[in-house]
């Protein structure tokens, strides 16, 4: 089971948020690092997120199309 760690940026649908996750990894050109940055929607059962919150989400059954995230912690 995967486990992400990120920042709800949008927490306007029913019993669904949108997780930011960024990730760094170096450049293989210019060896810098450089900072990716991907959204999740989850599935938050109580609506007791908000945005700006920091969230730890995991892996789960599919929920609808786009919603293959569960809330953990947050």
């Amino acid at each position: 089971m995967r486990i992400k760690k990120g920042v709800v940026v949008s927490s306007k649908g029913d019993k669904t948020i949108v997780v930011r996750v960024d990730s760094y990894f170096k450049h293989p050109l210019y060896e810098k690092r450089v900072l990716r940055s991907k959204k999740f929607h989850a599935h938050d059962e109580n609506n007791s997120c908000n945005e700006g919150d920091l969230v730890v989400i995991s892996e789960c059954r599919p929920y609808s199309k786009l919603k293959r995230w569960i809330v953990r912690e947050g």
